[in-house]
């Protein structure tokens, strides 16, 4: 069975996001969605919010699981039996620091492969950033995030 993990803070999952999830779920046989932790960065959803948001996104996709994790990337991976790492890569700056974590991982667990998906060039701009950039301002979500969730992020931005 081919298991791939696709792992992000997905705060919130866009669009983007969404298509590399889909290409992704029709490549392997499961696929987890694993919203991870990252110090580096102060969500403005917990993890348990973006887990359901990205579940209710998902609904259809059978061989997909959402997941949460704190633990590193690699270790997770192996944990869960997964073969491969999916990396999306929106533009050339993305390639930089992946490629470089991509190294280190591959010295930890040499038997996990790292994926870069490109991102389908409707998407190349868009982050959870600008996201939340435009949720801050009151603009139509609906190009940037799954419809299922657009209610969420604005209740979110009402309760700030």
């Amino acid at each position: 069975m081919r298991i791939a993990l696709y792992p992000g803070s997905f705060d919130p999952i866009t669009l983007g996001h969404l298509n590399i999830i889909r290409r992704s779920s029709r490549i392997f046989d499961k696929l987890y969605v694993c919203v991870m932790v990252n110090s580096s960065k102060q969500p403005m959803f917990t993890l348990e919010e973006r887990s359901e948001m990205i579940r209710r996104t998902v609904s259809r996709l059978d061989n997909v699981i959402v997941e949460t994790s704190d633990e590193m990337l690699v270790k997770h991976a192996k944990q869960i039996g997964a073969g491969v790492i999916i990396k999306g890569l929106r533009a050339v700056s993305d390639f930089d620091w992946e490629f470089q974590m991509a190294l280190a991982n591959k010295i930890i667990e040499p038997e996990i492969e790292t994926l870069f998906m490109t991102s389908s060039s409707k998407y190349t701009y868009l982050s959870s950033t600008v996201v939340k950039e435009m949720a801050k301002y009151g603009a139509d979500l609906g190009d940037f995030v799954p419809r299922e969730i657009i209610a969420d992020i604005l209740a979110k931005m009402n309760d700030k």
